[in-house]
């Protein structure tokens, strides 16, 4: 771990809202949902911002059952921040105007950085940024929909090395009156794979030096967000599959940027045998049920048990529990003397890469002209 917090000023301002230290937990689908943001938040210590997972503008409109519910927030959050996936102008401002005549958040993110073939074949996430002309009719429509209320942007280099669109995207973004641009330093392309373009991120602080900065894109660990504000001069990280199954890591960030070294976590798996009790039990009563709540963290199960001796039997059996007892019984099989092991820090999640990038048809012939996208390209459903 390095010994210093970084040099310059690690207070992030977005609108009226100050994030000391400036730690993103990145929107993830199907994953940071609101039982995990209270996890992170709670060993933050309730530092931090923390954003939902993906909702869609045409679900939020329409007000769908499980986007609803996907807005639900703690008590405890502030600010309360949403993550507004569109691809129309027209439907992402009724969303935003909704969000703040509603007081439904206090803070929203655009997503223009989501790589999967639904969302960017409807021309949206990663791929919506090389239309410029939408990007800023977009951007306008969000930003005069929201009030006092401050709108971010999310987004990737651009859809592949030949079609790059980050640094455009900034400009634009300033120009519309966006708060702050948070960059995955990699192409659409890429999806998760090879290594996050971190001398991007610095190319675009220098580009846009009106507004904050966050830098996106492998971070494993503490010493990985400080080494990438020193290196790119970023005014803050965004951070995703670093925390999948460790939510603890919040606890490092906050302390790493505060300069206590010392507190860094390494729990036993006794401790995490713990937390993943509580996380399922969050989700049962975010949920309303036990036993869905124990389904819907069975893809967790793999992410904490990362680097730890248990056996693939085992592993399988955990990941068909289905209550708390039966989770339980099986994590106390276990050896929970087990220290963190070597390791175990490094990269998790998905890391596939090289993938074509699914678009509409003839999207890359005009970076400018956005005929024929419209309503019927809103995706209608929020979340994984």
């Amino acid at each position: 771990m390095p010994t210093t917090a970084p040099t310059k000023n690690t207070t992030l301002q977005i609108g009226p809202h100050t994030v000391q230290p400036p730690v993103v937990l990145a929107p993830m689908a199907g994953i940071t949902n609101a039982p995990f943001r209270t996890l992170c938040r709670e060993f933050s210590g309730g530092k931090g911002l923390f954003v939902s997972e993906m909702i869609t503008t045409r679900a939020l409109v329409e007000r769908n059952e499980k986007t609803m519910q996907l807005i639900h927030f703690d008590a405890t959050e502030k600010p309360r921040s949403i993550q507004l996936y569109g691809v129309d102008p027209a439907t992402v401002g009724k969303a935003v105007r909704m969000i703040a005549e509603e007081g439904l958040a206090d803070h929203i993110d655009l997503n223009f950085g989501c790589p999967v073939p639904k969302v960017t074949r409807k021309g949206g996430g990663s791929a919506l940024p090389y239309k410029r002309h939408l990007l800023r009719a977009i951007l306008r429509e969000a930003v005069s929909g929201a009030g006092d209320l401050p709108v971010t942007m999310k987004m990737r280099k651009g859809i592949d090395d030949d079609h790059i669109t980050y640094l455009d995207a900034g400009r634009i973004a300033v120009e519309e009156g966006v708060t702050a641009i948070a960059l995955h330093g990699r192409t659409a392309a890429q999806h998760y794979g090879g290594t996050a373009d971190w001398e991007a991120i610095a190319r675009l602080k220098e580009h846009v030096p009106e507004i904050p900065v966050l830098g996106n894109g492998d971070i494993w660990s503490a010493e990985d967000a400080l080494r990438m504000v020193r290196e790119t001069g970023c005014d803050g990280v965004v951070v995703g599959r670093g925390c999948l199954g460790r939510p603890w890591l919040f606890a490092d960030l906050v302390a790493a940027f505060e300069g206590r070294t010392e507190d860094i976590a390494r729990p036993s798996l006794r401790e995490v045998a713990d937390i993943m009790l509580r996380h399922a039990g969050l989700l049962g009563e975010w949920i309303g049920d036990e036993s869905k709540g124990v389904v819907d963290f069975r893809k967790h199960v793999a992410w904490y048990l990362k680097g730890f001796a248990v056996g693939s039997e085992m592993r399988r059996r955990l990941a068909i529990t289905s209550s708390l007892a039966e989770l339980r019984a099986g994590l106390d099989e276990l050896d929970l003397d087990q220290p963190w092991p070597a390791g175990a820090d490094g990269p998790r999640g998905r890391t596939s890469g090289n993938n074509r990038v699914v678009l509409p048809d003839g999207w890359l012939k005009d970076p400018y002209d956005c005929a024929g996208v419209g309503e019927d390209a809103e995706l209608d459903t929020s979340g994984g």
